[in-house]
C-alpha cells in the first residue's frame, strides 16, 4: 500500500531546545510571530522568557493566552481577532494539547472566510501561517500532527480536522517543560501517546515507517509513565516520555488513529472528559474488541510493550496485552464513567448519539475490526458496566 508521508521541516529534541526559537525562525524566514499560549504557563513566565529570546533577535512578539481546556471555536476566534491587530508570518504555540491545536486552528483560519466547521473532515486544511510548536506536555504528539480537534462552541460537536496546513514547520520538543505536569495530566497525557501507538501500529493505514516508531513508542511508554508519574523530578523518565509522545504523533499522523479516538472524541464533547482521560477509559475494551481483526498485531504490540514473552504464542500475547493495559490502567487510577461523575441515565441516553459521532470522525473505518454502529453502542454499555 502507498503511504504518504508528512513530518515537520524541523525538529529539534532535547533539554533547552525552546531556547532554540529564534534560531529557528531566523532560518526559516520569519520574523513577526504571535504566540498561542495559555494562562498556567504564561504565569510561570515562559511567555516573557521566549519574548526576550526573540528581543535578542530582533523580533517582536505579541502573545494570545485565550486557550482554554479542550479548544472551543469561541476561543479561536478571540484568538483570531486578535492576530488581525498585527501583521504576523508566523504561529509559535507554546503549551500542550489544547494550545497547540488553537495555534493550528489560528494559523489555517486566518487565510480563510466562514466557520471552522465548514472545513472538519472530509475537508482538508492545506494551507495556512506557518506553526512552530514548542510541547509542554508528553502526551497529544500535536507538535509532529496534520490534525486538530476543537468543540464548535454553537453545536457542541467536537471537531476533527486534517490537513497539511495544520502539520507545524517545525517542533522544539524539551521535556524540561513537562517537569511541572501533575499526576492525573501525567497519566493521562502518557496513556494518550500510548493510544496513539497502538492505534497507528494497528490501522488499516499502518506502513513500514511507522511501524518500528510506534512499537518503540509503547515500549517507551510502558516502562517509563509510572515512572514518571510515581517520580515527577525524574528527569530520565520525564524525556523518554517527552520523545515517546513526538514518536506517538509521528505514528497516528502518518497512519491514523481508530476505533479508541473514534469512540473517544463524543465523551470529551458532551461530558468534557479530558481527552488522554477518556481514551483511557476505553482502551483496554476497545483493544479486547478489536484483537479478533489484527490478531498478529496485537501481538507484537504485547511483546513490545514487555507484557508477552517472545515466545508467547499469538493467543497468549493478545491476552497477556489486555490484561496488561487493564492493570496499567489500574495503577494509574483510572476512573470509570461514574468514578469521573458521568449520571448513567447521561450515559445511557447519548450512547446512540455518540456512536454517530464516532463513526462520522471516520476514525473507526481504520480500525483493524470495522464496527457497525450497533457495536459501538455495546462497546459504550460495556466500558460503563466495565467501570
Amino acid at each position: 500500500m502507498d503511504s504518504t508521508l508528512l513530518l515537520p521541516r524541523v525538529l529539534r529534541v532535547g533539554a533547552g531546545a525552546r531556547h532554540e526559537i529564534g534560531e529557528v525562525l531566523q532560518s526559516l524566514g520569519l520574523s513577526r510571530p504571535f504566540l498561542v499560549v495559555d494562562e498556567f504557563l504564561k504565569g510561570q513566565g515562559h511567555a516573557d522568557a521566549l519574548e526576550q529570546a526573540l528581543r535578542d533577535k530582533g523580533m517582536a512578539l505579541r502573545v494570545f493566552s485565550g486557550v482554554v481546556p479542550d479548544p472551543t471555536t469561541d476561543s479561536i476566534d478571540a484568538g483570531l481577532d486578535l492576530l488581525k491587530g498585527g501583521e504576523h508570518d508566523a504561529i509559535i504555540a507554546l503549551g500542550g494539547g489544547s494550545a497547540i491545536d488553537t495555534a493550528k486552528f489560528i494559523a489555517v483560519m486566518a487565510t480563510r472566510e466562514g466557520k471552522l466547521r465548514n472545513y472538519k473532515v472530509p475537508a482538508t486544511l492545506d494551507s495556512g501561517l506557518p506553526v512552530i510548536a514548542i510541547p509542554s506536555t508528553a502526551g497529544t504528539g500535536s507538535e509532529a500532527t496534520r490534525a486538530a480537534v476543537a468543540t464548535d462552541s454553537e453545536t457542541q460537536e467536537k471537531m476533527l480536522c486534517m490537513g497539511l496546513g495544520l502539520m507545524p514547520v517545525a517542533a522544539l520538543v524539551d521535556f524540561e517543560l513537562s517537569m511541572t505536569m501533575p499526576y492525573r495530566l501525567t497519566a493521562d497525557a502518557g496513556l494518550d501517546s500510548l493510544c496513539h501507538a497502538l492505534e497507528a501500529y494497528v490501522s488499516r493505514k499502518a506502513n513500514p515507517f511507522t511501524d518500528p516508531i510506534a512499537l518503540s513508542c509503547m515500549r517507551s511508554i510502558v516502562e517509563h509513565l509510572p515512572i514518571a508519574c510515581a517520580e515527577p523530578d525524574n528527569r530520565a523518565a520525564r524525556e523518554a516520555m517527552m520523545l515517546a509522545a513526538t514518536q506517538g504523533g509521528i505514528a497516528f499522523s502518518n497512519a491514523s488513529v481508530t476505533l479508541i479516538h473514534g469512540m473517544s472524541r463524543p465523551i470529551g464533547a458532551h461530558f468534557h472528559v479530558p481527552h488522554g482521560l477518556s481514551n483511557a477509559m476505553l482502551l483496554p475494551e476497545v483493544t479486547a474488541w478489536s484483537v479478533p481483526g489484527a490478531p498478529e498485531r496485537y501481538a507484537d504490540s504485547a511483546r513490545a510493550m514487555g507484557y508477552a514473552a517472545q515466545s508467547d504464542n499469538t493467543e497468549m500475547a493478545v491476552a497477556k496485552l489486555v490484561s496488561g493495559l487493564r492493570q496499567l490502567c489500574a495503577d494509574l487510577n483510572v476512573p470509570s464513567p461514574a468514578e469521573f461523575g458521568i449520571g448513567e441515565a447521561d450515559w445511557t441516553s447519548l450512547m446512540s448519539l455518540m456512536a454517530d459521532q464516532a463513526l462520522a470522525s471516520g476514525s473507526p473505518a481504520n480500525n483493524p475490526r470495522v464496527p457497525e454502529r450497533e457495536d459501538i453502542i455495546g462497546l459504550y454499555e460495556k466500558v460503563w458496566v466495565a467501570s
